[in-house]
């Protein structure tokens, strides 16, 4: 029953998050992912870690579907993605946990700079308690 109840939370969590929330969440499922194949890979588990990375690479390729490509920065967005995403692929085929630890440090700078957005806009709009 707890289970349900979780399940019951992230669904709602999704559905009521804002634009922002959303990608902010799709930077963490991606880290957790990358994680997870690290793990894989380390454990010499080739199904775990080709699963993960293939996880990693959907997140990836719908934050670039998000992007407008017309915008300078969007269109600097889509080619890191796209070279995370190429990085993703050489990483499953060579087997090497560094490729996976420089597109997961990349992720990560993206991650906390997207949640300081986040907290700045939200002080904006409701003053100084909000918070991401």
């Amino acid at each position: 029953m707890s289970l349900n109840a979780y399940q019951t939370y992230q669904q709602n969590s999704v559905g009521t998050a804002s634009p922002g929330e959303l990608t902010l969440m799709l930077y963490n499922g991606c880290l957790k992912f990358l994680k997870q194949a690290k793990a894989g890979m380390e454990a010499g588990q080739v199904e775990e870690k080709n699963l993960n990375l293939q996880k990693a690479q959907k997140i990836i390729q719908e934050l670039m579907v998000t992007l407008n490509p017309d915008v300078a920065v969007g269109n600097q967005m889509m080619q890191l993605y796209d070279y995370m995403n190429r990085r993703l692929i050489d990483a499953n085929v060579k087997n090497e946990v560094a490729i996976v630890e420089e597109v997961e440090g990349l992720v990560m700078e993206f991650r906390d700079t997207w949640k300081q957005v986040i907290q700045q806009s939200r002080k904006a709009n409701y003053g100084a308690g909000g918070q991401a």
